[in-house]
């Protein structure tokens, strides 16, 4: 099967590039193991929160000036301000067009509530994600009645401690008893799966109204809204006061609208999706990705003049940890690691950790490098690069979104090569 480009990993990276690719007129196949860490997300996303050093990021392109000097294989130190930048708005208009109402933006970061009832920064946070700005209400944090992914009473709780006037309540919902009767089963998504039908509206709309009287701002786990904000909308039509829903432990509701919504828009656009596939090996010649051999497609290779290697870092498998390295899955490309395992990881769980800055070392064009030669038909994308910390720094989905753009760009830029 020949394609213009092939994408391995359908998670944020692999979607942004492809939709990109693909409503440029390319021929596209995204081949995509199983659910990404995109369904295992929050649903907000991160450009840049934190220096390697620790310092908090209040302006971008002054924090990337110094990122190029404290640690030069950072993404971001690679393509400098101005195209992190415009990638960044890029991705805003992308994901605007693909029907995900996020509020936030690239020079305007702001503070999310978290489901323990702190903050933390963000760049896009869905509009139903409710943000430090709103706290100043009298607020009901809202609990459903036997599910344990999420704790009223501790986030209204940790509100308190940040001066904020929230109240812990629980609502009793029948119609989920079915789900209720096996812990394995009360969870988040199977409850949107519920909580989203049109005939069980009325049952939630119930139970919320007497509290929406009672409060000015009401807080609810992300229970429905799987593949649109129809509830969410209504609820806020019809309650005494606003409604924000916090995300809950994975999967996560908002995290796989995302991804739904993602995967819906590169299929329309004319995306080939290749779910549950894996991609084995690869053949090479001439520092050149020649075809791509996948398990289900045994004896058929795809073939493509370009090649996207988004599979994700040690939670998608697109790295693995050995006893003596780390490698790369599929074209075991050099891997930015430390030389002795005894260096990759820090005694206090609680610290920034070496291996999370393990992954694929690249040429400045973002092709990835296999014993120092650069494969030119090779991009690497995502959390598979190495050279930034995506939770100390605050910028896994940034880096996704913005090196998926700049790969998609170099590629179009590239013409019928």
């Amino acid at each position: 099967m020949r394609f213009d480009t092939v994408i391995i990993g359908g998670g944020l990276a692999g979607l942004l590039c492809g939709i990109r690719l693909s409503e440029s007129g390319q021929r596209c196949a995204i081949v995509s193991r199983g659910q990404s860490a995109l369904s295992f997300s929050s649903g907000s996303l991160d450009l840049l929160s934190y220096l390697p050093d620790g310092q908090p990021v209040d302006n971008l392109e002054s924090a990337i000036a110094q990122l190029q000097q404290q640690h030069s294989e950072h993404p971001y130190a690679r393509l400098g301000a101005q195209r992190v930048r415009q990638y960044a708005q890029q991705t805003q208009t992308l994901l605007a067009d693909c029907g995900l109402a996020l509020q936030g933006d690239v020079d305007t970061p702001h503070q999310r509530v978290t489901p323990l009832g702190t903050f933390r920064q963000a760049w896009l946070s869905p509009q139903e994600v409710p943000l430090k700005t709103q706290t100043r209400l009298h607020t009901g944090v809202v609990g459903i009645s036997g599910f344990l992914d999420f704790q009223p009473q501790l986030a209204a709780g940790a509100l308190r401690k940040r001066g904020i006037d929230a109240q812990a309540e629980e609502i009793e919902l029948p119609l989920l008893d079915r789900l209720r009767d096996n812990a394995s089963e009360f969870r988040a998504v199977n409850i949107a799966r519920q909580l989203d039908l049109p005939e069980h509206f009325e049952a939630l709309y119930a139970a919320l109204r007497p509290l929406s009287e009672q409060y000015e701002m009401l807080y609810l786990p992300a229970c429905f809204g799987l593949t649109d904000s129809v509830v969410f909308d209504r609820l806020n039509q019809q309650l005494a006061c606003p409604l924000r829903l916090l995300p809950t432990l994975p999967p996560s509701v908002p995290g796989m609208r995302m991804q739904h919504l993602l995967q819906q828009r590169f299929t329309r656009s004319g995306g080939n999706w290749m779910p549950g596939d894996d991609v084995l090996r690869a053949d090479t010649n001439n520092a050149r990705v020649t075809q791509l051999w996948t398990r289900k497609h045994e004896d058929i290779p795809l073939r493509a003049r370009h090649v996207v290697l988004a599979s994700g870092s040690f939670f998608s498998n697109g790295l693995i940890a050995g006893r003596d390295r780390v490698r790369e899955a599929v074209f075991d490309l050099d891997v930015l690691q430390s030389a002795e395992r005894r260096d990759w990881y820090r005694d206090d769980v609680f610290d920034t950790q070496p291996w999370q800055q393990f992954g694929v070392r690249t040429d400045e064009h973002l092709h990835g490098l296999r014993h120092g030669e650069a494969l030119d038909n090779l991009f690497v994308i995502g959390s598979v690069l190495g050279g930034f910390d995506a939770i100390a720094q605050g910028c896994g989905a940034g880096v996704c979104a913005v090196t998926a753009l700049h790969a998609a760009q170099q590629i179009l830029a590239q013409g019928g090569e």
